[in-house]
C-alpha cells in the first residue's frame, strides 16, 4: 500500500501498482502480469469514474491472490469513463486457476466504494494504518449488510413494486455499483425493489415470472444486451448502466410515474430489440463488445496453450515444425490452434446475435468462418458479423409478411437457408469490391 503516491500518467500508475504487488511476493513474472493488466485495459478502461480505478488481471504470473492499493491525492489521468482524474487505486491479482475470486473482490469493492464518505476518507487517509482501519470497518459493515439483506429477502413475502437489471460489457464493477445505487435509493424512498445483476460470474437474483407479472415497472440499466422477452407487456425503462449509478432516484421516479413505455417483443426475441433511442456509435459498441466478450476465452486459453507448446518443444529437432516437434508440444499446439480457429467465427457469430438475436447466430458463425478461410482476418470477421446481423434483421422484417402458417418454418428453415446463402454472396461481393479498390489504388500510384 502507498497512501501518498506520486504518478504523472496511467503507465506510471500501473507500474507503481505492479511494483507494490511484487513486494508481497505474489508475482513470479512482473512483465507477464503487467501484460495481463494492459490486455484488460484494452477491453475497456478500469477507471470506473468518481476518482476510482480498479485494474485487475487473472494470470499465470500470479502465485497467490493479492491486492495492491495506492492513493494519488493530486489525481492521475487514467482515461476513466467520466474523464475525471483517478485518485484511489485498487489492483487485483488472481492466479490463472483462482476461479472467480477476483470477481467477488471486485463486486464487494464496487459496493463499498458507492459510499462517497468512505471513498473520500480513504483518499484523505494520512497513513497506511488509518487506511486499513477504515477498510476493515467498512468491509465488516458491508458483510453485515449483505447478510441482513439476504435474511430480509428470505423473510420477504410481499410483492416488489420495481424490478431492475444491471449489466456492463465486462460484467464487473459498474454492474454491481448500479445495483447497489438502485437498492439504496429505493430503500430510502420506501420502495420495494429486486435487482438482477448480469455479471461475469453469471446472472444473480433473477426475478421469477410471478414477480415480473406483479411488479409495477422495470428498469434495465445495461450497456449490453440482456434477456428482454420476459418483460413483454410491462412498463420498461432502458438506460445506460452509468445512469443506474448516477441517476437512481430519477430512474425510480420515472419508472413509477405511469409514463414508462410499454415494452413489446416479437415471438422470437430474447434481447433488446428497439434501439431507436441510442446513437449509432453506442449500438455498434454494444454489438462489438458482445462479440469480443465471447471471443476472449478462446483467445486467452488458446494463446496460453500455444505458448506452452513452444516452451516444451525443442527447436533444434526441426525449426520449420517448431511447436510440434515433441508429443507434449504437439498436444498443446493442436489444442491451442483449434481454439484459435474458433476465434473469428465466435466473434462474428455473437456480433450477429447481438444485432438480430438467435436467428443471426448460425449466419454470423458461417460468415466469420468464410472470412477466416479468405484470410481477411479480424477485420473480415467484424465485417461478416455486422453484415450477417443486419442481413438477418432485414430478413426477419421481410418474413413478417408471410402467413402465420410459415411461423414454425422460419427458425429451422427460412432463416438459416436464406441467411447462409445471402451472407456468402454478400461477402463475395465485398471481396470483389475490395480487389477492385486495390487495383485502382495500384493504378493511381503507377500513373
Amino acid at each position: 500500500m502507498d497512501v501518498n503516491a506520486t504518478c504523472l500518467d496511467k503507465d506510471e500508475a500501473i507500474n507503481t501498482l505492479v511494483s507494490l504487488m511484487a513486494k508481497q511476493g505474489n508475482l513470479n513474472d512482473q512483465d507477464v502480469y503487467k501484460q495481463g493488466i494492459y490486455a484488460r485495459e484494452e477491453l475497456s478502461t478500469t477507471g470506473i469514474g468518481e476518482g476510482i480505478a480498479i485494474p485487475h488481471a487473472q494470470s499465470e504470473a500470479v502465485n497467490a491472490p493479492g491486492l495492491a492499493t495506492m492513493v494519488v491525492k493530486d489525481g492521475v489521468d487514467y482515461q476513466s469513463l467520466d474523464n475525471q482524474p483517478a485518485k484511489l487505486f485498487f489492483m487485483i491479482a488472481v492466479p490463472k486457476t483462482g476461479g472467480n475470486e477476483h470477481l467477488q473482490i471486485l463486486a464487494m469493492l464496487s459496493q463499498m466504494l458507492m459510499d462517497t464518505d468512505f471513498k473520500d476518507s480513504l483518499i484523505n487517509a494520512q497513513s497506511v494504518e488509518e487506511f486499513m482501519d477504515l477498510t476493515n470497518q467498512k468491509e465488516a459493515a458491508q458483510k453485515a449488510k449483505a447478510e441482513e439483506k439476504e435474511e430480509a429477502k428470505k423473510e420477504f413475502t410481499g410483492t416488489y413494486r420495481l424490478l431492475a437489471v444491471t449489466a456492463c460489457p465486462t460484467g464487473i464493477a459498474h454492474t454491481y455499483m448500479a445495483a447497489e445505487a438502485l437498492e439504496e435509493k429505493a430503500k430510502q424512498m420506501g420502495i420495494t425493489i429486486k435487482v438482477e445483476t448480469d455479471g461475469s460470474s453469471g446472472t444473480k437474483n433473477a426475478p421469477t415470472a410471478k414477480e415480473i407479472e406483479e411488479c409495477e415497472a422495470i428498469i434495465v440499466a445495461a450497456d449490453k444486451n440482456v434477456e428482454m422477452a420476459r418483460f413483454d407487456g410491462k412498463p420498461v425503462i432502458q438506460v445506460k448502466v452509468a445512469d443506474g449509478i448516477n441517476k437512481a432516484e430519477e430512474l425510480i421516479n420515472e419508472a413509477l410515474s405511469g409514463n414508462a413505455p410499454i415494452y413489446h417483443t416479437d415471438h422470437a426475441s430474447t434481447t433488446v430489440e428497439s434501439e431507436s433511442d441510442e446513437s449509432v456509435g453506442r449500438q455498434i459498441y454494444k454489438h462489438l463488445m458482445n462479440g469480443v466478450s465471447h471471443m476472449l476465452p478462446f483467445v486467452i486459453g488458446g494463446g496460453i496453450l500455444i505458448a506452452l507448446a513452444f516452451l516444451f518443444d525443442d527447436y533444434t529437432i526441426d525449426p520449420s515444425n517448431f511447436g510440434k516437434n515433441t508429443p507434449l508440444a504437439a498436444f498443446f499446439k493442436t489444442t491451442g490452434d483449434t481454439a484459435f480457429g474458433f476465434m473469428l467465427p465466435i466473434l462474428a457469430g455473437y456480433i450477429s446475435m447481438s444485432i438480430s438475436d438467435h436467428p443471426g447466430v448460425a449466419v454470423g458463425f458461417v460468415g466469420g468462418a468464410l472470412a477466416s478461410q479468405g484470410n481477411s482476418g479480424f477485420l473480415g470477421a467484424l465485417v461478416a458479423g455486422f453484415a450477417a446481423g443486419y442481413l438477418m434483421k432485414g430478413l426477419r422484417k421481410l418474413f413478417d409478411y408471410l402467413p402465420d402458417t410459415f411461423e414454425g418454418l422460419k427458425p429451422v428453415l427460412l432463416y438459416p437457408f436464406f441467411g447462409l446463402l445471402l451472407i456468402h454472396l454478400l461477402l463475395l461481393l465485398i471481396l470483389r469490391l475490395q480487389m477492385h479498390l486495390i487495383q485502382w489504388v495500384v493504378q493511381v500510384k503507377l500513373f
